[in-house]
């Protein structure tokens, strides 16, 4: 076998040439990067899809934000069996003073942090919102349901708008960024509303309900009712109704987060749109299934997320040409 010489985290050609374009030298900052890129990979597949839309020089980036999402979401969603709850919140504050002094020094040593501590250093990311992010992370171990859409709301302004927030800066704005601030936010929640749509059976099955109550109820749907869809894997008429309000309410967020698309940088307009058109199909595919979100994951095909990929790589290339001449 002939072993591969370099950089930690280097075995990837991709990711080599991403952080060369990035100008990310030091190995353990690259084997950070590396890592958050796979772990993108591996269980973002839309978002990464959308993400090699970008620039190489700026992927790095966004994977690093991915992945300390991910790596975070997962203590709480994927934790070892003899993890509890307390257990969970010990690691969560691990991480959050990790963090923490890492922002503070302007460098980590962690193999996921190091990225994410890069890159808000790099781009200017308010710590702030890696705090509001790690607060909803925590909510997840003790509440199961949300009463209200504000209550929820209060829950993704951590878990999905302050990821659209660290985003923007990343990406780059042709105008004030505080313009295109609330859609941002506003992108990040439609897609994890999008999400709790798709995994409501999952949800279910680790004793979440990511739906305000009041909304089900008003279709006269509770939890044992979507319990018994779960255990069935057959939508009643009712949750049939209920979902069929809840994806409407999702694409108005669509339609409120669409204008924010022509304020980015054009080298990341594609990205974005590529990004929120495979999110919003997911919302057609659920429709197409007559609402069975319980009898297994709704998903897009491949062929029309790379026939959408394809195209959208063509534009992308034209702004980057048209950016690099201006620049």
């Amino acid at each position: 076998m002939t072993r591969r010489t370099g950089r930690p985290g280097d075995s990837d050609l991709p990711s080599r040439r991403e952080l060369d374009a990035a100008g990310i030298t030091d190995p353990v900052l690259r084997a950070a990067y590396a890592r958050c890129r796979a772990l993108n990979a591996r269980h973002g597949r839309t978002y990464f899809l959308a993400t090699r839309l970008l620039p190489p020089s700026r992927r790095p980036a966004v994977h690093a934000l991915y992945g300390f999402a991910r790596h975070t979401d997962d203590l709480v969603d994927e934790p070892a069996a003899h993890h509890g709850p307390d257990q969970i919140a010990i690691l969560l504050d691990d991480v959050a003073d990790a963090l923490t002094a890492g922002l503070r020094t302007g460098r980590s040593d962690h193999p996921v942090l190091a990225a994410v501590v890069h890159t808000a250093t790099r781009f200017g990311i308010p710590g702030g919102l890696f705090t509001a992010f790690l607060r909803s992370m925590r909510m997840d171990l003790s509440v199961t349901g949300y009463p209200t859409r504000a209550a929820l709301r209060d829950y993704m302004h951590g878990s999905a708008e302050a990821i659209g927030l660290q985003m923007l800066p990343v990406l780059g704005t042709v105008g004030d960024p505080a313009e295109a601030a609330p859609r941002a936010a506003a992108l990040g929640r439609a897609f994890q509303l999008t999400n709790f749509l798709r995994d409501v059976g999952e949800d279910l099955d680790r004793g979440r309900v990511y739906l305000p109550a009041d909304e089900l109820a008003a279709y006269g749907v509770d939890r044992d009712l979507l319990g018994w869809c779960r255990r069935t894997g057959r939508v009643d008429s009712r949750v049939r109704r209920a979902l069929a309000d809840q994806v409407g309410r999702t694409r108005a967020v669509y339609r409120l987060a669409r204008p924010g698309i022509a304020l980015l940088d054009p080298a990341a307009r594609s990205c974005v749109a590529t990004a929120c058109a495979l999110y919003a199909r997911i919302l057609d595919r659920i429709e197409d299934n007559d609402y069975n979100v319980f009898a297994g994951r709704v998903t897009v095909g491949t062929g029309w997320r790379l026939a959408l990929a394809g195209t959208a790589f063509t534009r992308a290339l034209g702004a980057r040409t048209v950016h690099g001449r201006r620049g």
